[in-house]
């Protein structure tokens, strides 16, 4: 519930509602009332964070249009977030853990077998299947 209150407000509502679980942890005296006091904390976080998100949206945007592109776009190998995402979904559960750990987690591969409780090895290989595969499925190379 708390996360769905929050998502009104802001777009990382489960970030506002672990901080208010932080900070419910931490209250001295405990109040008399957890669950009312949790959702009168997430609101006003989740209307903050949404404040802040907004803000920092304007800025970027002003700040991008102000400024030169600095690569040269090729829209012919242009890749759109849907397509990207239709292909990760397409990849067995375990490939796509390992890549998303290893690409926007930034962990080594021995982090990821650590996580998984499999050897280093194994998550190399599941990463390097699974990558082939998004190749296969976006089109960058024919299937075998």
């Amino acid at each position: 519930m708390l996360v769905l209150l929050a998502r009104q407000w802001c777009h990382f509502p489960e970030d506002v509602v672990q901080e208010a679980f932080l900070k419910l942890s931490s209250v001295v005296p405990e109040p008399s009332n957890p669950a009312a006091w949790l959702f009168r904390v997430v609101r006003n976080a989740a209307i903050s964070a949404g404040r802040s998100e907004r803000r920092r949206g304007k800025h970027e945007a002003r700040h991008s249009q102000s400024n030169p592109d600095w690569f040269v776009h090729d829209t012919a190998q242009r890749l759109d977030a849907g397509t990207a995402v239709a292909a990760m979904q397409q990849l067995p559960l375990e490939e796509r853990e390992v890549m998303i750990a290893h690409l926007w987690g930034g962990l080594t591969f021995e982090e990821i077998a650590e996580v998984m409780a499999t050897s280093s090895s194994s998550a190399h290989r599941l990463y390097a299947k699974g990558l082939a595969q998004l190749r296969v499925l976006l089109g960058e190379v024919h299937a075998p």
